[in-house]
């Protein structure tokens, strides 16, 4: 799929995930015990046949950077092309602050998009929890003649909020912002197949007029002048992670078998970096129940309805419920967590005590020792 190149949008950490982007973006997200976030639109792209793709970064993407690497797990470390990291250096202004918008971001990194040789280009964003068969939409996008493609789910809420109005021949009109209402139209995932001269197009346009935001500026503009634009719907499982209540949300589906089935379907793997590790053990009288527990942990108490990463240490008497425990955590003797967030290289005293809930899970910052 040579006319095809990738961008994946991993600059932004939105303020809704609070402690769980201190130190990363919402891209490099731990998530189901051993992937991150990233991993999925990275995966939907190699599985498509696009092995060229960008990663537009800004701040915080130390974390992002490890897990990456050359792009090797996703067959992307090649001579020429392959996976590019793209930290902001279009122009000297965009080295500070934050980018107000996704158009903003495209504008900074628009001498890279300005070289690009193939003819259409994908866009994805780095927090979204969705395997998409990138094949289908790429070829209704050769057939219908429409410049954009939008991404689109036949799902209402989960961290989606535009919605799509089409008219009478089929292409998209109109955009509602804040809003995913499915009986007014296709709800948004926020990604797209975009022909490069209609990009570069929009890039230098909103640059004239300092539009920096993408769906409430520049998608509007594009359809009032004569802009054609199709969707295609993913049916498939799909969460857009803004926030620490849908992380926790979409963790916590990952236990179902049928859900976790949906998303790692056998014929469209989810590539990651490997982490070679032995064995988890179990000690005598442990118990886990509904959980996901990754290689290389030490489990002595009980666990039910836990998604556990790889490296943590479950105390004799320990009883966890409704956690996400991310890597190399040790969880102290008799300690009792339900509804618990425990980021990487925390440490909990024996007996630590600590309760959050469903809508309000409490979150243990990186490196905490309690």
């Amino acid at each position: 799929m040579n006319d095809f190149h990738g961008l994946i949008f991993a600059y932004f950490t939105n303020p809704n995930l609070r402690e769980l982007v201190n130190v990363r973006t919402a891209a490099s997200l731990p998530f189901c015990g051993r992937y991150r976030l990233i991993d999925f639109s990275l995966s939907s792209m190699r599985n498509a046949g696009i092995y060229d793709v960008g990663v537009i970064m800004q701040r915080d993407y130390q974390s992002l950077l490890d897990h990456l690497g050359g792009g090797k797990a996703w067959d992307m470390a090649r001579r020429t092309g392959g996976l590019r990291m793209l930290p902001p250096f279009g122009l000297p202004e965009y080295h500070r602050g934050n980018y107000s918008g996704t158009m903003e971001a495209l504008i900074a990194v628009r001498s890279y998009i300005q070289d690009i040789p193939a003819k259409y280009i994908v866009l994805l964003l780095g927090n979204m929890v969705a395997n998409i068969d990138l094949t289908k939409p790429m070829e209704q996008h050769r057939r219908s003649g429409a410049e954009i493609t939008a991404l689109c789910t036949d799902r209402s809420g989960d961290g989606f909020r535009m919605t799509y109005v089409k008219g009478e021949d089929g292409l998209l009109k109109k955009i509602l912002v804040d809003t995913a209402d499915p009986k007014a139209g296709p709800v948004s995932m926020e990604g797209y197949i975009i022909n490069r001269d209609t990009l570069l197009n929009m890039i230098e346009d909103c640059r004239k007029e300092s539009i920096h935001l993408f769906h409430r500026e520049a998608l509007p503009r594009f359809l009032q002048q004569g802009g054609r634009m199709d969707c295609y719907v993913h049916t498939g499982y799909s969460v857009l992670v803004r926030s620490v209540d849908s992380y926790f949300k979409a963790n916590m589906d990952m236990v179902d078998p049928a859900i976790r089935h949906e998303l790692f379907p056998a014929d469209q793997p989810v590539f990651t970096k490997v982490r070679e590790e032995v064995s988890t053990y179990y000690a005598e009288g442990a118990y886990s129940r509904n959980c996901l527990v990754a290689d290389n942990c030490i489990v002595e108490g009980s666990l039910e309805n836990c998604v556990v990463f790889s490296g943590a240490r479950i105390g004799k008497g320990a009883k966890l419920k409704n956690c996400i425990v991310m890597s190399d955590c040790v969880v102290g003797a008799d300690s009792k967590l339900d509804y618990c967030i425990v980021d990487k290289d925390v440490s909990f005293s024996p007996g630590t005590v600590l309760t959050g809930n469903e809508k309000l899970p409490l979150v243990v910052p990186k490196g905490s020792a309690l």
